[in-house]
Formats: C-alpha cells, sequence, structure tokens
C-alpha cells in the first residue's frame, strides 16, 4: 500500500500566496460575537493585551477580584451560573448573563498557575454556555506544570489549547473570527 500525498490545500500552513487570497476576512453577518473571560490574575494581563488589538465583535472579560462567588448566594448574588460577577477589561462591570445574551461563543483563558476560583468560575461558565448553546473554548497558557489548570476547563470547553501563549490565543481568535 502506497502512500498518499497531502494536497497543497489541505493544510493552512502549506496554502499558497494565491490561495491565501481567496480567504474572506470580512466579519460574519449575523455573528453576535465571542466572549474572551480571564480566569485567573496572569490570564487577566493576557487578555488585556488581546483586547488591545483589532477584532470583529470580542468583548474581553476578568473575573471579579476577591473570593469567588459562593454558589448558595450568601455572597449577594442570587447563586446561579449567570450571577457570575465579571468586569470588562476597561473595568465597567457586568455578569455572565448580560454577556452571554448576545454571545455565540466563549473563550476560557487560565494560566498554568489557575486555581480553584478559576476551576470554580470555569464550571459556572461551562454550565451556562451548555444551557443556551453557546460554544466554549478554553486556553491554558504556560509550560510545563499546566495539569491541574487543563483538568479544571477540560470538562466546560469543547476546543482545549494547553500550553499556548498570547500568540496562540490571538491565533485562535482570529480563526474562530472574534
Amino acid at each position: 500500500m502506497g502512500t498518499r500525498p497531502i494536497l497543497p490545500s489541505s493544510c493552512a500552513l502549506a496554502t499558497t500566496a494565491e490561495e491565501a487570497g481567496y480567504r474572506i476576512d470580512a466579519p460574519v453577518e449575523g455573528r453576535r460575537g465571542t466572549r474572551v473571560v480571564a480566569l485567573d490574575d496572569d490570564a487577566a494581563t493576557a487578555v488585556r493585551r488581546l483586547a488591545r488589538e483589532r477584532w470583529n465583535a470580542a468583548r474581553f472579560l476578568t473575573l471579579r477580584t476577591g473570593p469567588p462567588p459562593a454558589p448558595d448566594g450568601t455572597d449577594g448574588t442570587d447563586g446561579t451560573d449567570d450571577a457570575l460577577p465579571l468586569h470588562h477589561t476597561g473595568g465597567a462591570a457586568t455578569d455572565l448573563a448580560a454577556e452571554l445574551a448576545a454571545a455565540d461563543a466563549v473563550v476560557m483563558i487560565a494560566s498554568a498557575r489557575a486555581g480553584d476560583a478559576a476551576a470554580l468560575a470555569a464550571g459556572r461558565i461551562g454550565r451556562a454556555c451548555a444551557g443556551r448553546g453557546v460554544m466554549t473554548a478554553g486556553i491554558v497558557l504556560g509550560g510545563a506544570d499546566a495539569r491541574a489548570s487543563v483538568a479544571a476547563l477540560r470538562p466546560h470547553a469543547r476546543v482545549l489549547l494547553a500550553g499556548a501563549d498570547d500568540r496562540d490565543a490571538a491565533d485562535l481568535l482570529t480563526a474562530i473570527r472574534a
């Protein structure tokens, strides 16, 4: 049995300049937008850098600082996944329900050192997205010992990119036309 050659058009890296000229980079009509959520402080730094780039309809968010919201509502929220308090990278407060109302994809970004608060937030975001049919993806920034962060995101992200850096995150957002 012989090997089959890989056609130039079957791999984005092998696309010729002429073929790349046919790529459509315009925003997709009817898209509501991607929400990019930093799950810890290191990820928030990366998300703020990403927010400075040019995007279609993406919004960049961070978790509220301090202790994570209590699941039973004793912290002033109603205890539902939708009540997860967030902030835009510019500082304006919002919550998960408001952001998901106008989203068709959510990308959660965590660092390799993300802790329990990130895992709790990933669960709440993942459940809220699943209930609405919103596509989820996860990016774990950093290197060697990211197992805990990967384990926290894996059940809640349909696509997971581990061991990534800021540029990988930007490439993923570009690929989904965020």
